[in-house]
Order: C-alpha cells, then structure tokens, then sequence
C-alpha cells in the first residue's frame, strides 16, 4: 500500500496534525514537534503527548507513517561551535520529543558546510548522529537528499552513503528522498528509463533499504540548475509522470510520501490524484 500525505499544521498543539492529516484524505503525514524558527522551545506537556496518542488511535494511524521533520536553523555541519553546540542540543531536543509522542523517525537536512571542507563537515554530522543515537532509543535518523544550493551536504547519493557508512547503527539511520532536490541536483526521473536509472544507482550507491520517506514536489529549477524552490504537482519541470510511476512502484510500498508542495489548500486534491494514479487505484 503507498502512503501518501503532506506536511500539516500543529497549531494550536501537536495532538491536531493527526486530524488535520486526515481532513486531506492522507494516509500519512509529516509535522513540526516544536517551533521550526529556533534553537529551543517549551517542553511537551504530558497532557499534549496523551492528547497525540490518542489523535493517532482516534484517527487510524501508526508511527510508521508518520515523518517528523527537524527544525530549519539546526546544522550539524556547522564549523561554528556555537551554531553546531545550538543544533546540537536542538536536534537532541527534537529526537526526544519523537520518543515522547511515540514516533519512530526524525526527517533532517544533513546540514551545510558554509564554504569550510566539506569533508571534515561531513565528519560533524557523523559524530553528531552518533552521538544523538546514543542519547535515545527507538527513533530513527532520516537523512534527506538536499537540492545542492549553495554549501548543503547531501547534494548526490554519493555524500549520502558516505555519511551513512559513518554511523555506528545502522539499524537507525536512513534517508528520505526529495523529487525537487534530487531533479535539480541532477538526478533526472522525467521518463521510464530515467527513473529506473535514478532508482538503481540509489540502490547501488546508497541501498534501497535505507529508503524511509518520500517528499513528492514538483520542481520550479531545471535539471541541474540546485534552485531549492518546490511547485504544486505538474506545474514545474518535472511534470506528472515521475509521480505516476512512483504511484505505480510496487518497491516502495509502505513508505510514507510526503507532499511539500507550494499550495496548501489543493493538497487534498493533489493527494487524491496520486491515489488516482495507481492502476489498482486502491488505498486498501
């Protein structure tokens, strides 16, 4: 079964995305667990972690299909020590927040580098990860290919792999893969060949099995060009037929897909046409 969803509003408390998830017709879902604007935020209230749980139960969804997203300011890869001891503690606060409301994966941006070597950037973000894994128990690190804008690591599946060799359980990490960064860093998926080719050198390089969310955006850059800037499905560069055959990979059953699309209030269509999309045209 595909699990398709889009990335949902907390507000007025973390225990509404479950049902503002299912106002959408998805079937999974990411989130912010606390403000994505800054470094620290208040606690979780036991009472807001009940309320999560019960949300999930009340409609109908598991850990598994739930993709929370790290903070915008946190960047492992910083040479900076006091950016890096600020992302460090935020992405910490942020694992164990996943632990509090029961979830089982962390989305983040590996990082950037800020024009230092790349290499010993590369280096921060492995020693951070480890660290963190070591902090906390049962969430799992998922790293997200980056779009190859200015210094981001994370860029080919190269930088990806290397990363992931670093980390000492491997039970625990894992990536998610962006169809916006991935096109305009020049990863090309427009046609069958194309995409089959994408999918193989994932699995030669990096290892399908590591493959733990899908973010499904269109993309306003050409191919190549590393312009971060995501559109609604079938109106950028991409086009629809890169989403009707990832709707149509029976490989990638069971993993969350999650919409970032630019338009908020046509998410619901957008994931009703990818439903549509699947020759089955079943979410059973």
């Amino acid at each position: 079964m595909h699990l398709i969803g889009a990335h949902v509003s907390t507000e007025g408390g973390v225990f509404n995305a479950p049902a503002n998830a299912m106002k959408i017709g998805a079937t999974a879902f990411a989130l912010f667990t606390k403000n994505p604007r800054g470094y620290t935020s208040s606690p979780l209230k036991p009472a807001d972690t009940d309320a999560f749980r019960k949300a999930m139960d009340d409609n109908g969804y598991q850990p598994s299909q739930i993709v929370p997203h790290d903070g915008y300011l946190v960047n492992l890869a910083s040479p900076k020590p006091d950016i890096f001891e600020k992302s460090f503690a935020s992405f910490i606060d942020e694992l164990k927040r996943c632990e509090q409301l029961g979830l089982t994966c962390l989305n983040m941006h590996p990082g950037s580098s800020t024009g230092a070597d790349v290499g010993a950037a590369i280096k921060r973000i492995i020693e951070a990860v480890n660290r963190g894994l070591d902090a906390t128990r049962g969430v799992t690190v998922v790293l997200e290919n980056t779009a190859g804008q200015g210094s981001t690591i994370g860029r080919s599946f190269e930088e990806l792999a290397e990363l992931i060799a670093g980390i000492e359980d491997k039970t625990r990490i894992g990536i998610c893969y962006d169809t916006c960064h991935g096109f305009v860093a020049g990863y090309d998926i427009r046609t069958k060949p194309l995409y089959e080719r994408t999918m193989k050198q994932l699995d030669d390089i990096v290892g399908r099995s590591y493959l733990r969310a899908l973010h499904l955006n269109d993309a306003k850059g050409e191919l190549g060009s590393n312009l971060d800037r995501h559109d609604s499905l079938g109106k950028g560069n991409l086009g629809l037929a890169p989403f009707r055959m990832l709707m149509n990979d029976a490989r990638l059953d069971g993993i969350p897909m999650i919409l970032e699309t630019i338009d908020e209030t046509i998410w619901d269509k957008e994931i009703a046409m990818l439903f549509g999309m699947t020759k089955k045209k079943s979410r059973n």
